[in-house]
């Protein structure tokens, strides 16, 4: 069919302009924070909620290595019921910053997955994140947003087709995951980056 070809195309149309190097920081981020003892925690909403899930299940089993720590990887948006009592009592707003009050720490590395980039919820828990010191990443589309301007590390998947997004932000936990299990001690000994940085993915 025309369409599931022209979805395939303008798909790995998006996928070629993916910046490799900032990919490379977010994965030396993350292996700083193992080393350390540093929690990730990861959130979003809707298919982004589902993302950030698997990366959570990927990150916490699929990188064990002998020798190494294994990550301290939490997921905002699995806990329904403590999810649902913020959002009750204190308004959907609330749901991901009153979890990481109770939780985060200096040196915590916190990722937010918005294909919008204006998640209220998702803003104000990297708002939070950065009163503690924390990192921030950040996964986005259509033009990033208020998150693409609030984290250390935007990766921007420039698209207005929200399957293709979230297709990509899937594709983006996998190549992280996957580029750590086969090689474990990447990025261990590279010194912290102090920038903010970006990358667009080029698409529709």
């Amino acid at each position: 069919m025309e369409q599931v070809k022209s979805y395939i195309t303008t798909l790995q149309k998006t996928m070629d302009g993916l910046n490799q190097s900032l990919i490379s920081d977010v994965i030396h981020v993350l292996q700083r924070a193992r080393m350390n003892s540093n929690q990730v925690f990861i959130m979003g909403n809707g298919g982004s909620a589902s993302t950030a899930s698997h990366f959570v299940c990927d990150l916490a089993k699929n990188t064990r290595c002998d020798g190494l720590p294994h990550f301290r990887v939490i997921g905002l948006a699995d806990n329904m019921e403590i999810f649902s009592a913020y959002a009750n009592d204190e308004g959907y707003e609330s749901v991901f910053s009153q979890q990481l009050i109770n939780l985060i720490n200096p040196g915590d590395v916190v990722i937010a997955i918005s294909a919008s980039g204006n998640s209220k919820n998702v803003i104000n828990a990297v708002e939070e994140a950065r009163k503690h010191s924390a990192t921030t990443i950040g996964f986005t589309g259509f033009d990033g947003g208020r998150l693409g301007q609030s984290v250390n590390y935007h990766i921007h998947v420039d698209s207005k087709i929200i399957e293709h997004v979230e297709d990509i932000h899937l594709m983006l936990e996998h190549m992280i995951v996957r580029t750590i299990k086969d090689q474990p001690m990447i990025g261990i000994n590279v010194p912290d980056a102090s920038t903010k940085m970006t990358v667009d993915i080029i698409g529709d």
